[in-house]
């Protein structure tokens, strides 16, 4: 995996009642943001310098009036990497996920339960902190399965927390983990380093461009914490193309539970369970027998 030319982002800031920040990150993910930063009084999201143009203005622009009636006001900043990224891990404190499972950050206090796996995430503005609530729900559908002899690919790896804790939790196969991100991907590889666990392979890849080509290696869960939009179209794929696999998701507000119904129906899925936290959903579904 070749390492990224510049961690230059945009920041936007969105001065909004703190009861829309759910609503907005989900709606920005639509436009393939990733990257959010909650304040007191307002909401920060951040995307590559390279993707900030006036057609992606124009386009968040438009989502927000079709969904509110009108644009709310936002601004745009250039943010250099060596000036903002030690600023955001300054925010960040231990998460508990679970009696099971604790998120900790590099050089923070934390406290341990009995039993209790600890997975050290190091973020450079990647989703997967612990956060966010897809990636709570995404970790709690986790300890309830066996994933001993699976062979999980992990779709949209962030910060590859899903991958190091599909390790920990006792998979033994190889696991492939992987982002269109290459900020995103260069993290999880310290990420996996930093938690020393082994045979889990990032790639810095496009889960719709390059997403047949390694389902052929046969997959038996695939975690998929993305937005609603790309998984309208890759659960077709996925379906023709590792026709046995489950699929653990995320990423989908619970307004869209319906659509969700729908295109479970349309691929021949069943949901085998699903669980709610805030405004978010997580689902693990597989293909009808």
């Amino acid at each position: 995996m070749q390492p990224p030319k510049t961690h230059n982002h945009i920041e936007l800031a969105f001065e909004i009642d703190s009861d829309l920040y759910e609503l907005y990150i989900a709606l920005l993910s639509q436009e393939g943001i990733e990257y959010f930063l909650e304040e007191d009084t307002k909401l920060l999201a951040y995307l590559p310098e390279g993707e900030w143009n006036a057609e992606k203005e124009e386009a968040i622009k438009t989502l927000l009036q079709e969904t509110f009636g009108s644009a709310p006001h936002f601004t745009a900043s250039f943010m250099a990497d060596r000036n903002w990224n030690a600023e955001w891990e300054a925010h960040l404190q231990p998460v508990e996920i679970s009696d099971r499972f604790l998120i900790v950050q590099h050089q923070k206090d934390y406290t341990v339960k009995p039993g209790q796996i600890v997975i050290a995430i190091n973020p450079k503005m990647s989703f997967g902190t612990g956060y966010h609530a897809t990636t709570r729900l995404m970790m709690r559908q986790m300890e309830e399965l066996d994933l001993a002899d699976k062979k999980i690919m992990d779709i949209g790896t962030g910060t590859g927390v899903l991958a190091i804790a599909a390790r920990k939790l006792g998979n033994r196969n190889p696991i492939l983990a992987f982002d269109n991100n290459a900020w995103a991907a260069e993290n999880a590889v310290e990420n996996v380093a930093e938690n020393s666990v082994a045979d889990i392979r990032v790639e810095l890849l496009d889960a719709e461009e390059e997403l047949v080509a390694n389902l052929k290696e046969g997959y038996d869960l695939i975690l998929a914490n993305i937005n609603k939009n790309v998984l309208d179209r890759i659960l077709p794929v996925i379906g023709r193309h590792a026709p046995t696999a489950q699929v653990l998701l995320s990423g989908v507000l619970v307004y869209d539970e319906p659509w969700l119904k729908q295109l479970l129906k349309r691929i021949d899925y069943t949901n085998v369970k699903t669980i709610y936290e805030d405004e978010w959903l997580s689902a693990l579904i597989e293909p009808k027998d």
